[in-house]
């Protein structure tokens, strides 16, 4: 099976090739760029996929598959590059007019706004919008408010009684200069980063605080949510207030209106974009099609490596996870190389035995639970597995493993299950729409032992990983919003981990040297199985043109267009 991934070999030439025009000659291009653009303007696209995303408030929701749509209908001060490739990475201006400027300590950022930026409902873009908005991030209890901005003045009393929250002295407008002023307690390098993601969207100052569910939100990209059922489907039109003020941070985009329907397999979904019917399904692709894709799709496939793993998070509040020994045992006995061929094989996964993902800052390569613990993993060890079982004295108990409704998810699931009876325990696998699984697992009010998630970065630092799902600061006990799903505290562990984000200020390498020691500490205590780190295989019908995948959002669906 050959699936080859996404060349920018032509792209860069082509690059190299402008920069020679003369300076004469580019007045006549900008034009016809223009023009071209203008071209491929307009149609519809056709999204598919098995369940939504859940919620549609951006403060609230942490699923891949709608933050890829918040990169076109919200914005924060500051923003990822929408572009393909390493330049993904790159936070860039956007709501305001420059980066900010930032004091001598590293603790106070003063951002300039816009002039003239609309929300869809017509309102301008105000200082006092940012204010409320940063408030909010508190007040709705988003999964990232006591991990991403607690770091803010003001923010511990937000934590302690949300719907008090005005972080005082911490968040500052001013209207005459048009001006926001963040202060920070200590400075935090990853700041600019965590006000990049769709969690600091910034939002109308009436906007009520509460999970707004299927009710849109009027945000500043350049296209808005016009209707929304989390059942059925979900449609995005043209924001009719959008002007680009910067193409980096929020460009155009070419479709017209953008629909997505929810329901159905992934076997139908790809009919359907083989077949003109649709352009494009986020679920990954049955293992079942994919050398036949190979052969008769090759120029519509799109082959990316992700800073991202798919893992089994374990409770470690009750039995039998509360016992480290069995939280251990499931580690040594899980055969990675079975996972990734329940997956699609090699050419799609690799297996992981560690959090952070390969090439990304503070990983070093460990494996403590393989047959020869090393740097890599090589084999289960079943009978280590089954000693640590006899030990817990759990054999016998009921464990059940929760999925998502979907092939992928429902196949890893199976093949726990079979592990976990293997290693003596009477174990079920239950299967939950994907709209709402991810929320149901996070609640401890669920009582889920176990269950198959993934997570992909937020942000390429390595707190993104280890501090955000099993930092202290992100275990929310009886919320669905409690990203920590294994709700791990260790205070030993959460210090470090603090003192490494401080660190990361001065030194970014002896930090991720600190990460990488961090990372196998976590493991040692075994909260999660580590199952394997994806890529991403997308398929998008013949009629898409000028596919761009980005490391955050992936495919970015209004940089490209529809004959």
């Amino acid at each position: 099976m050959d699936l080859r991934v996404t060349s920018r070999r032509g792209r860069r030439g082509r690059a190299l090739a402008r920069l020679a025009i003369t300076a004469a000659m580019i007045p006549a291009v900008a034009p016809a760029l223009a023009q071209a653009q203008e071209a491929h303007r307009g149609g519809t696209m056709q999204l598919m996929a098995v369940a939504s995303g859940g919620t549609l408030d951006p403060q609230i929701n942490y699923t891949a598959q709608f933050w890829q749509l918040y990169s076109a209908t919200y914005d924060g001060l500051v923003a990822f590059k929408k572009a393909d490739g390493p330049e993904s990475n790159t936070v860039v201006p956007d709501l305001a007019a420059d980066m900010p400027t930032v004091s001598a300590d590293g603790k106070t950022y003063t951002f300039t706004l816009r002039k003239g930026v609309k929300f869809s409902n017509g309102d301008d873009v105000t200082p006092e919008d940012v204010v409320a908005s940063l408030q909010r991030i508190f007040k709705v209890s988003s999964p990232t408010s006591g991990s991403f901005y607690n770091g803010i003045v003001g923010a511990d009393d937000c934590l302690s009684s949300p719907a008090d929250c005005t972080l005082e002295g911490g968040v500052i407008a001013d209207a005459d200069a048009n001006t926001v002023t963040i202060n920070l307690v200590e400075p935090d390098p990853e700041f600019l980063f965590k006000l990049s993601v769709p969690h600091a969207s910034i939002l109308p100052k009436g906007t009520a605080a509460k999970d707004m569910g299927n009710t849109p939100i009027p945000g500043t990209g350049a296209y808005m949510f016009t209707s929304y059922d989390a059942n059925n489907s979900l449609t995005m039109e043209r924001n009719p207030h959008f002007v680009e003020w910067s193409a980096d941070a929020q460009p155009e985009g070419y479709a017209d209106k953008i629909e997505y329907k929810f329901g159905g397999t992934e076997e139908s979904a790809v009919n359907a974009v083989m077949n003109g019917q649709a352009d494009w399904s986020f679920d990954p692709l049955p293992a079942d099609r994919l050398a036949e894709l190979s052969t008769n799709a090759t120029d519509q496939l799109h082959v990316h490596a992700q800073s991202a793993w798919w893992y089994a998070p374990m409770n470690v509040n009750i039995p039998p996870f509360n016992d480290v020994r069995v939280r251990q045992a499931l580690n040594y006995a899980v055969d990675r190389n079975a996972l990734v061929s329940v997956f699609g094989g090699p050419a799609l996964a690799q297996p992981v035995c560690q959090i952070l993902p390969p090439d990304f800052p503070g990983h070093e390569d460990s494996c403590i639970y393989t047959q020869d613990p090393g740097d890599t993993w090589s084999a289960p060890d079943m009978d280590k597995a089954r000693a640590l079982v006899a030990e817990s004295g759990t054999k016998g108990e009921k464990v059940n493993v929760v999925t998502e409704d979907n092939a992928a998810s429902r196949g890893v699931g199976t093949y726990l299950q079979s592990v976990l009876t293997d290693l003596g325990y009477d174990a079920t696998v239950q299967t939950v729409s994907g709209d709402i699984q991810f929320t149901y697992i996070q609640n401890t009010n669920n009582n889920v032992q176990i269950s198959v998630t993934q997570w992909y970065m937020d942000y390429p630092a390595a707190s993104n990983f280890l501090n955000v799902l099993f930092g202290c600061g992100s275990f929310h006990p009886g919320s669905d919003s409690s990203i920590n799903i294994a709700g791990f505290c260790d205070e030993e562990i959460d210090a470090r981990m603090k003192s490494a984000m401080t660190l990361g200020a001065t030194d970014p390498e002896a930090a991720n040297a600190e990460w990488a020691k961090i990372d196998y500490a976590v493991m040692e205590k075994a909260p999660a199985v580590p199952l394997f780190t994806p890529r991403r295989l997308d398929l998008v019908s013949e009629r898409v043109g000028n596919f761009e995948y980005s490391s955050l959002f992936n495919w970015l669906i209004a940089k490209s267009w529809v004959q």
